[in-house]
């Protein structure tokens, strides 16, 4: 998670002035013979447009499937088995774990610096990954030859694009509609229902140190998991940010002193970085959160990924929030 935080680390007026110049007087009056012209210069022009649009479509429709796909990002890969392209993937990254499946498929290394030469030799059609990896990879692996697609991850809205996109350049673009519209109501459901409920204070934790509470980062106003917890009844409480995340020091968390906080800390189970968060968290007695028992550690990595589980997030998020109203699964 460390490595994907720090890589997502007037003419008006002149316009305004020619507006307000007089016509000239010969050119207020629309001559009746060039009326006609007018019309056929515009329609001409609309249907260039429209039979653009259907090249277009067509060449899309033409171009096959891409049989043999590399996925760089826990969330393309998440989102190529939404759509049903998961059995064409031949390789993901070292971050990869959903579905289970990508257990079994060649790791070509980390969210900056996979494995090149390892990808060459799968001969993809097609690699997939988010924007921000795009400086580290798109060029180098445009220059083997091969199709690449970025897509955008900062949103609830590039989440869905995110879907359409990958949908598009897989050849599932039905699949991918229907995705979307699941997920769009998956999201809409849970926030009608927190509609009418108070807003509590969330802090959510993407990140720290293990075992301590030493360099935290949080989900920043604006990101996705803000948006799903405003979507959940909750008010997002991290110091504004000009990135996604927002690193913040024990003593801010006291003084923004939330109601709730989830912790989506992902440290395995077992060995050397293992912890139990709440024991971490006690050390900060005071903290309404504590007090009240509402620390939740969240262990399911799906939760930090862009993808059609922006749903299930949404609804696991308004049950820690607003327990009386929608319960615990």
């Amino acid at each position: 998670m460390r490595s994907m935080l720090s890589g997502m680390k007037s003419r008006r007026g002149a316009g305004a002035a020619r507006r307000a110049l007089p016509l000239p007087r010969r050119a207020l009056p629309l001559s009746r013979r060039a009326l006609p012209l007018l019309l056929l210069t515009a329609a001409l022009a609309v249907a260039s447009s429209c039979a653009g649009a259907g090249d277009e479509k067509q060449r899309r429709q033409q171009q096959p499937k891409p049989a043999r796909i590399v996925s760089l990002s826990p969330n393309t890969t998440e989102i190529l088995h939404g759509v049903g392209a998961f059995p064409r993937v031949v390789a993901v990254s070292n971050y990869c774990k959903y579905p289970p499946e990508s257990r079994e498929l060649p790791h070509v290394g980390g969210w900056n610096n996979p494995n090149l030469e390892e990808i060459a030799a799968l001969r993809p059609d097609l690699v997939v990954f988010s924007e921000p990896q795009a400086q580290f990879v798109q060029d180098k692996i445009e220059s083997m030859g091969v199709r690449t697609l970025a897509v955008p991850g900062q949103t609830l809205e590039d989440a869905y694009s995110s879907i359409e996109r990958v949908g598009r350049a897989a050849g599932e673009e039905d699949a991918a509609r229907r995705l979307i519209e699941e997920t769009r109501r998956a999201v809409e459901e849970v926030r009608a229902r927190t509609a009418s409920l108070p807003r509590r204070r969330v802090l959510c934790v993407v990140d720290r140190v293990p075992g301590t509470l030493r360099d935290i980062y949080t989900a920043a106003p604006g990101s996705f998991i803000a948006q799903l917890i405003e979507a959940a009844g909750g008010e997002a409480v991290s110091p504004p940010s000009g990135q996604l995340w927002g690193k913040m020091q024990k003593e801010a968390v006291v003084a923004l002193d939330p109601e709730v906080v989830i912790d989506l800390m992902m440290q395995p189970e077992g060995g050397r970085l293992a912890e139990d968060p709440r024991a971490v968290w006690d050390e900060l007695s005071t903290l309404r959160a504590v007090r009240e028992g509402r620390v939740h550690a969240l262990k399911d990595e799906t939760m930090l990924h862009p993808s059609q589980f922006v749903g299930d997030t949404a609804r696991r998020f308004a049950e820690l929030i607003h327990p009386e109203a929608f319960g615990k699964k």
